[in-house]
This record gives structure tokens, sequence and C-alpha cells, in this order.
């Protein structure tokens, strides 16, 4: 079972909800990464849950 692709146009135009810096799509995880907050956006189902509650904070290492 594959993972639902992002449409990369969608990924042209999302940025984060805190920082409204860009955001790096992490396919093998499955998250929208916003270095900038420090936090990870879940993916689910091919569409991004942009909302600060459901993402999950990054360690110190950035994963």
């Amino acid at each position: 079972m594959s993972t639902p692709k992002v449409d990369p146009k969608l990924l042209e135009i999302l940025v984060c909800p805190l920082t409204k810096g860009p955001l790096r799509y992490d396919a093998a995880a499955g998250e929208l990464i916003s270095e900038q907050a420090g936090l990870a956006f879940p993916v689910r189902d091919g569409i991004p849950i942009m909302l600060v509650d459901e993402a999950r904070q990054l360690d110190d290492d950035g994963k």
C-alpha cells in the first residue's frame, strides 16, 4: 500500500500557518516540515492537515 502523494502545485502555495514560512515535504514520514516553527504537519490520505494543534514538535536534530 503506497502513501498518497501530495499535489506538487499545492505544495508550491502552502506555507506554515504559524510563521508563513516555507514548508518541506517529507514523503517518507508523510509530513510537511516547517523548519522555522520546528513543527511537522501530518498528511493524511494526501491531504495536508495545516492545524498547529495537529502538528508534531520536531526534535532538536530536525526530525
